[in-house]
């Protein structure tokens, strides 16, 4: 495993918004370096029980070092979680569920994983290197109205069309196999340079999210979610960028208000209310500047909870 370091963004405030009860059963979506699971070891009685998932391999190495009978580490995506939990018996009965979405601090500082466009690295992206398809592969193959597509809705990237026109013209003469080749590229052909953010930042975010369906997975998480807490169970989630938490906030809202029938409908407010799924708790959580100064990449970070309503299903 290596050596790279992550230090956990809203640690305690994600753990409060858990309400650990010490006999509960709890759900760690994104272990990470184990930040979270950690915190909530420490807060689970003998009877409390916490399984973990993650699709990077050097995390699941990382999550060996927790030597607990009450915590289970499983290796696959988030968004499969059901089929994940289900020889543990756990399904419906979750009174907590913690995701910890966007990539972790040591698949950015890793070269190798080729996420960073900070250190040269193989053009890869992949949170598990075993499965699917690198960037370089996606680069080096997509049409050009595809990359303008994906840098904008995912990065949104306002020079889209330029830099997709950019890596197609380029590839022909030299196909794109590392992260630096493809971030001076970008630097090179962007017009206008924002203060403090390297010309990359949105690209690489964008190809990032399509390479892992980051934007599925989240979409089909929140929606197991339903399925996977109890009554009463808590539903914790810290977003990165905009496009996560546009679908965490929305999700939320829709999940409150329920099924909403057409105008004239004659549908009886009981027969709404059986349809909501949760219930948002309190206001969203963004970092201290205390905890911004000591770890700026805590930054963007906001937390949406809410909690199970009633089976709805």
């Amino acid at each position: 495993m290596n050596g790279y370091k992550h230090v956990t963004v809203l640690l305690k405030e994600a753990v409060d918004a858990l309400e650990i009860k010490p006999n509960g059963t709890y759900l760690d979506c994104t272990f990470g370096r184990g930040g979270h699971s950690r915190e909530i070891l420490s807060r689970l009685g003998p009877d409390g029980r916490l399984y973990a998932i993650d699709r990077d391999p050097e995390a699941i190495k990382a999550a060996g070092e927790i030597a607990d009978n009450r915590f289970t580490i499983i290796h696959g995506c988030f968004a499969d979680a059901p089929s994940l939990l289900e020889p543990y018996g756990v399904i419906g009965r979750l009174d907590g569920m913690l995701l910890d979405l966007g990539v972790s601090s040591p698949q950015l500082d890793d070269p190798e994983r080729g996420f960073s466009f900070m250190n040269d690295g193989p053009l890869d992206m992949r949170m598990d290197p075993t499965v699917g398809f690198s960037a370089a592969d996606w680069i080096n193959s997509a049409q050009a109205d595809e990359i303008s597509r994906v840098l904008h809705d995912f990065g949104e990237e306002r020079f889209a069309r330029k830099i997709a026109a950019a890596i197609v013209h380029d590839r022909v003469e030299a196909p794109f196999t590392s992260t630096h080749q493809l971030s001076s590229m970008i630097a090179r052909v962007i017009p206008v340079k924002e203060k403090g953010k390297h010309p990359a930042t949105r690209s690489f975010q964008a190809i990032r999210i399509l390479v892992n369906s980051e934007l599925d997975q989240v979409e089909n998480a929140l929606e197991n979610s339903k399925k996977l807490l109890a009554d009463g169970g808590l539903l914790s989630v810290i977003s990165f960028h905009s496009l996560e938490d546009r679908l965490v906030k929305n999700f939320m809202r829709r999940s409150e208000k329920g099924i909403q029938p057409p105008r004239g409908l004659p549908v009886s407010e009981e027969e709404i209310l059986k349809t909501r799924t949760f219930r948002t708790v309190g206001k969203a959580i963004y970092p201290s500047d205390e905890e911004i100064s000591s770890n700026p990449r805590s930054r963007s970070a906001v937390l949406r909870v809410a909690r199970r309503w009633g089976n709805g299903l």
